[in-house]
């Protein structure tokens, strides 16, 4: 069934916890909500979602998350040795087959909780993308929604000057093979971005503190991160902006964009999707803090996009 065409959505959190989850959200009937399966992203553990784990269970969501841990990580130097990592054209199996079985186990484990209602599978990071070669290599019957939360979901453009594909092949196998995304009453992919700090080029020849529009205000903490000792926003991109952006580049091919300080947010957005993006939100729970650096998954968040779960 073709996707209908989505309206992308840009939201400012809010971050009153006047409500407490279980009021604002009561299933209807004996209705419950589909389990979530948790992916962590490239380099996290399992642990660093605990505290998101526990948020969606406030909302009655039952949560299983992918058994990850930080070592975990180093079985992907296994790529090392295939030439086509080499030539830029590693594919997915066998180097990530490891991870791979983590999600199928997890897919597993919340089946037996799903009692046959589906699931719903929450990518961070680099598990968005991760997500979507699940899927294609074991199948998505039992899948309902794929979310993502600040997803390289799309390769970098060929041939750039100064860019390197970090994935080495992966997300241009990722583009080229896995299916497209929809937003049917079947499947539902939502993307969400963050507008965390905008990068900047090594040369200043951009504003940072216009929106990538033109037209944008800059978030509430990306304009923190460039205060003076005067409070005064500065004339001219901060370094850590310019160091940002050289990250940005490597994964869009261009620095001054917005992103979450990781992932650039052109790059976290998929046709066919419902694509949403947060002002002032950071890419990974660590390094986060709720109140002043929240992440994806925390609270005042989560509250925003929750109701994707319990549709």
């Amino acid at each position: 069934m073709a996707s209908a065409i989505v309206p992308s959505l840009r939201l400012r959190p809010s971050f009153s916890y006047a409500t407490s989850p279980s009021s604002s959200f009561s299933s209807s009937g004996d209705v419950k909500p589909r389990p979530a399966v948790i992916l962590p992203g490239l380099g996290n553990n399992s642990g660093d979602y605990k505290k998101l784990e526990v948020t969606l269970s406030e909302y009655g969501v039952p949560a299983v998350v992918a058994a990850v841990s930080r070592l975990d990580w180093f079985r992907n130097a296994a790529g090392l040795v295939d030439p086509s990592y080499w030539r830029g054209t590693l594919r997915p199996r066998p180097v990530l087959d490891w991870y791979l079985k983590r999600i199928d186990d997890a897919v597993r484990e919340a089946n037996a909780l799903a009692q046959g209602q589906g699931l719903s599978l929450i990518g961070h990071s680099a598990g968005g993308w991760l997500a979507r070669v699940y899927m294609e290599e074991y199948g998505n019957s039992d899948i309902s929604l794929l979310l993502t939360l600040g997803t390289p979901h799309l390769p970098p453009p060929r041939g750039q000057p100064g860019v390197i594909d970090q994935t080495r092949g992966l997300l241009y196998y990722v583009e080229e093979q896995c299916a497209k995304a929809v937003y049917t009453p079947e499947l539902r992919y939502v993307c969400i971005a963050g507008r965390y700090i905008r990068g900047a080029t090594l040369v200043n020849n951009a504003d940072v503190s216009a929106g990538i529009d033109g037209g944008d205000a800059i978030s509430e903490l990306a304009i923190a991160s460039n205060k003076t000792g005067d409070s005064q926003v500065s004339s001219g991109p901060s370094l850590r902006a310019r160091f940002v952006g050289q990250g940005y580049k490597q994964v869009c091919g261009r620095a001054d964009v917005w992103g979450d300080g990781v992932v650039p947010e052109v790059s976290a957005h998929l046709d066919g999707a419902l694509n949403v993006t947060f002002d002032g939100v950071y890419h990974s729970p660590v390094g986060s803090e709720d109140e002043t650096r929240p992440w994806y998954g925390s609270p005042a968040i989560v509250k925003d996009w929750i109701h994707h779960l319990l549709q």
